[in-house]
């Protein structure tokens, strides 16, 4: 499913450069890390095109001030101790702007 049209796509390879998850270390049916024989690895047949934003998260935690370190551990802390409260009229209203906001991003086909 295709979320939205972003002009800004980054391109890569797909399994040529990373192991898998939880695939480091492990060794192959005949022992060894390495292709039976002198065969090559396949090369890649399809590509992976992520979005500039999908790029970013991969990269880790922006430095620009957008992640409050101080506001989760109170949050966190509320949670614990069972004082956190959820308005659920503000995540309505926030889920249905955001629909609206991804619709009006769609063009027709």
């Amino acid at each position: 499913m295709k979320i939205g049209n972003s002009p800004e796509v980054a391109s890569a390879p797909v399994g040529v450069d990373k192991p898998a998850a939880g695939q480091t270390g492990r060794a192959s049916a005949n022992g060894g890390s390495a292709p039976v024989g002198n065969k090559k690895a396949p090369e890649a047949s399809a590509k992976l095109e992520l979005s500039s934003n999908a790029t970013q998260l991969l990269q880790g935690v922006p430095e620009d001030g957008s992640f409050d370190a101080a506001k989760v551990g109170r949050i966190s802390q509320a949670i614990t101790e069972g004082k956190f409260t959820v308005n659920a009229n503000v995540i309505a209203e926030k889920l249905i702007a955001n629909a609206q906001e991804m619709l009006g991003r769609m063009t027709p086909h």
